[in-house]
């Protein structure tokens, strides 16, 4: 990503008591609805702070979503509360907000938020998103990621240290395939690692390469890491989520404040960081100065991308031995090659 000057000014123009108040940002005026809302309950933030935080954060909240298709996770009652997902942006709309029209497995499309400055982070906000969740994809090429998406999901009962242990054998297995990784934590219980590529493979490609990569960790941490999708099969396990890079899958990007009491951050870490890294002391409330005292970690990310080249050769490996593939979302399509899309437990019932 070229980068982008901001021109934020992290003040607040308005009657901030009273039902809006006005944020400027990239040479824009973006309204802020109701501003002392509470949006996280636990600390008493409220939507305005929200909205601060992204503009501390700006240039490296922006370099994760920077023209992507973004769909808005809104939260309109903060967290803690059901949000809903809004793919479309709304008919009534600023006449500089920027879109993007992409296709979904189904065969439909929409318009979908395309950032390309910080004003149109407020105006998320203003929606009551609390995190940013981009596709993997430019607008210039909507069919072909420019990002494989590492997503550690630990199950019930497993320890930050564990997905500690499979975070740090990914980045063994990456560096062996001539990939380098930029982790983070996710903002929940898991950590996130993402891979800038060159953008010549397809959904399917890169969703190839990601199973592979997640098996090869898989092999070498059998007790800690497995691929499986269902999970009573994961058992007490960090699960790889290889289907994060299907078409319209979407994660939290970096910087992004996520639906927890103590508005947690998805925080992006240095690979020594990942050793004894604490998400809980990652906050909306403490990023700030440490983005201030460290500068965005994730600003080199775009000084490569890499080729997927020896994950595929890995991919095939295994299909030559007979390892196939493995379900895919259930708003999917069934696809070439998938296995029965089944609980394998009531497929045993079915039997």
């Amino acid at each position: 990503m070229e980068q982008v000057s901001c021109g934020v000014r992290n003040e607040a123009r308005g009657p901030v008591g009273g039902s809006w108040t006005t944020l400027e940002t990239a040479g824009r005026e973006v309204r802020l609805s109701n501003p002392d809302k509470v949006f996280f309950p636990a600390t008493g933030a409220t939507k305005v702070d929200l909205a601060l935080y992204y503009l501390a954060v700006g240039d490296g909240a922006l370099r994760g979503v920077f023209e992507r298709p973004t769909v808005l996770k809104r939260y309109p009652d903060g967290a803690g509360t059901k949000p809903f997902f809004q793919k479309r942006v709304p008919a009534t709309r600023p006449e500089w907000l920027r879109t993007v029209e992409v296709a979904f497995p189904s065969g439909r499309t929409a318009d979908e938020l395309c950032p390309v400055d910080t004003a149109h982070l407020i105006w998320a906000v203003n929606l009551g998103c609390l995190d940013l969740n981009p596709w993997a994809v430019r607008a210039a090429d909507v069919d072909r990621p420019d990002e494989l998406r590492i997503d550690l999901d630990p199950q019930p009962g497993v320890s930050f240290d564990t997905v500690r242990r499979v975070a740090l054998c990914t980045r063994d297995v990456l560096t062996e395939h001539g990939l380098v990784g930029f982790p983070k934590t996710s903002g929940s219980r898991g950590i996130h690692v993402n891979v800038r590529i060159s953008p010549r493979w397809d959904f399917l490609a890169v969703r190839r390469a990601a199973l592979a990569l997640g098996r090869e960790v898989g092999r070498r941490m059998p007790d800690d890491a497995t691929t499986n999708w269902w999970k009573e099969e994961r058992g007490e396990r960090v699960f790889f989520d290889y289907n994060q890079n299907a078409r319209d899958r979407t994660v939290a990007s970096a910087y992004s404040v996520r639906d927890t009491p103590d508005a947690r951050v998805s925080t992006p870490l240095t690979w020594d960081e990942v050793v004894d890294v604490d998400p809980a002391e990652l906050t909306l409330a403490t990023v700030p100065e440490r983005y201030r005292r460290l500068g965005d970690l994730t600003a080199p990310i775009d000084d490569t991308a890499y080729a997927l080249t020896e994950l595929l050769e890995l991919a095939a490996r295994d299909e030559r031995e007979g390892i196939g593939d493995e379900p895919w979302p259930p708003n999917f399509p069934k696809m070439p090659g998938e296995p029965k899309r089944v609980q394998p437990s009531r497929a045993r019932d079915d039997r």
